[in-house]
């Protein structure tokens, strides 16, 4: 006996019924197992009281606030994958194609940003004034930028060449205390131990490169991480080289060509006839680390032009094919660590210089953390990318200092700040569902041909191409 045909008009509610009671169900499987979890985390907060005993403070509408949130986003989540072939996605934020248009008008785009960045603090003064613009110009124009160049250096290494480095942070650290020790016990010039340091970060880049040849996946990036973790340990331990905790303090400052930015009669503003500010050296520096990051751009554009570049990227696509081709992955190895290393070193001078102090607690592995995740999040072997992502994610954390109102909803012993890592994890999540190659997954080939053309006869057998 046949079986009567089902209708479809009848059959949907009842299947989209049962998806959205799977869906429900899974997200409460997973606020039940966040609410688990909050309870030893969460749900007390520890404090001393004046007669130094630790008291326990009850926050469960903190674990009320986990809890929903992770109901809400699994529930988003697995909605999502249930009609991703028959309605749009859930998590979209840009339409499809944006970063295509962004990407086929870069050149457009990077001379509005390169106009943008040399009169920001231009911008900045006119905006905020003479004494609001140096927060701005310190804490968001100079921080960032740092931030990129670290990101431009380690895509070097990760984002050309495919080598999973979590130890990016030791070479900040080996320009930092090299800039600090010579310049304080020698009295060397910036201008000399700028280059000095990058020349000795990639010195010790090398040093790693030799090690891990033959490494590669999780076995490369455990030695890589051991690496950082070393050159910190050393810097906390050998307190006679490094000091120690205590870290290196009264490092001398750049000057203007041999001026001095203080308020004796031969520093900078009394030179030129101005009054004294502590903001002529805030927007000295910034000028001085966006022309290091746009000098790590360029190099960085010409080498994948280069026959090491395209080395690098066919190492990055197979390494087994490049060794088939006749590409020393030794030396292509080392050339990467090196130079991405260098740049890490010429960040970590410049951070010296305009910090003044040093110490292990600014080199720790959160640092190559954050570094990597500019690189991975941004899209792996993209400029643009990484920019934007470090532009997120440094800028987002400096913007969480300025919102102060959020006190008056949430109680004065709320501090945004301490939501940092929870808004930088929730990003990254997001972005591995929405873009899983990163911000700008795509990228066009080093070496393309752009129009047919004859060649030589002595080139190839026919006598034309």
């Amino acid at each position: 006996m046949a079986k009567p045909a089902t209708n479809p008009a009848t059959a949907t509610p009842a299947a989209s019924q049962r998806d959205l009671k799977a869906a429900v169900k899974e997200a409460g499987f997973a606020a039940l197992v966040t609410f688990g979890l909050c309870i030893p985390i969460i749900a007390w907060g520890t404090r001393q009281n004046m007669d130094n005993v630790l008291v326990l403070d009850p926050r469960w509408d903190a674990v009320a606030w986990a809890v929903v949130i992770v109901f809400v986003g699994r529930l988003l989540i697995v909605l999502r994958k249930q009609g991703a072939s028959e309605r749009k996605s859930l998590v979209r934020f840009l339409p499809h194609g944006t970063f295509a248009f962004f990407q086929r008008n870069s050149r457009i785009f990077s001379l509005f940003g390169l106009g943008f960045l040399v009169t920001f603090p231009i911008i900045a003064i006119n905006l905020a004034g003479w004494g609001g613009a140096l927060k701005w110009i310190d804490n968001f124009g100079v921080q960032i930028l740092i931030y990129v160049m670290l990101g431009w250096g380690l895509n070097i290494v990760v984002g050309l060449a495919g080598l999973l480095d979590l130890g990016y942070v030791a070479f900040y650290a080996v320009g930092a205390y090299s800039y600090a020790l010579l310049a304080k016990n020698f009295g060397l010039s910036f201008w000399i131990l700028l280059p000095m340091s990058g020349i000795l970060a990639a010195f010790w880049g090398m040093l790693l490169g030799f090690p891990v040849l033959r490494l590669r996946g999780d076995y490369l990036a455990i030695v890589t991480l051991a690496f950082g973790e070393i050159i910190r340990l050393v810097l906390i331990n050998w307190v006679d080289f490094s000091g120690g905790y205590a870290g290196i303090s009264g490092i001398p400052r750049p000057s203007f060509f041999g001026i001095p930015f203080n308020a004796n009669d031969d520093g900078f503003a009394a030179r030129f006839g101005l009054e004294f500010s502590p903001l002529y050296r805030t927007i000295f520096l910034y000028y001085l680390i966006l022309a290091l990051a746009l000098l790590t751009a360029y190099v960085s554009l010409r080498l994948r032009r280069l026959p090491v570049g395209r080395a690098w990227e066919a190492l990055r696509e197979d390494e087994i094919a490049c060794r088939s081709l006749g590409i020393n992955t030794t030396s292509t190895k080392l050339t990467a660590f090196s130079i991405g290393a260098m740049f890490g070193g010429f960040a970590g001078a410049f951070f010296s210089a305009r910090q003044g102090f040093i110490s292990p607690e600014s080199f720790v592995f959160m640092e190559s953390a954050i570094i990597l995740a500019i690189v991975v999040l941004g899209g792996m072997g993209s400029l643009w990318g990484c920019a934007i992502a470090a532009i997120a994610m440094i800028g987002g954390t400096e913007l969480l200092r300025e919102l102060d109102w959020l006190k008056a909803i949430f109680g004065n012993d709320f501090d945004p700040t301490k939501y940092r890592m929870l808004i930088f994890g929730l990003a990254m999540v997001v972005i591995m569902i929405w873009k899983p190659r990163g911000l700008i997954s795509t990228r066009e080939p080093t070496a393309f041909l752009k129009e047919k053309k004859t060649i030589s006869a002595d080139m190839v057998q026919e006598g034309h191409g």
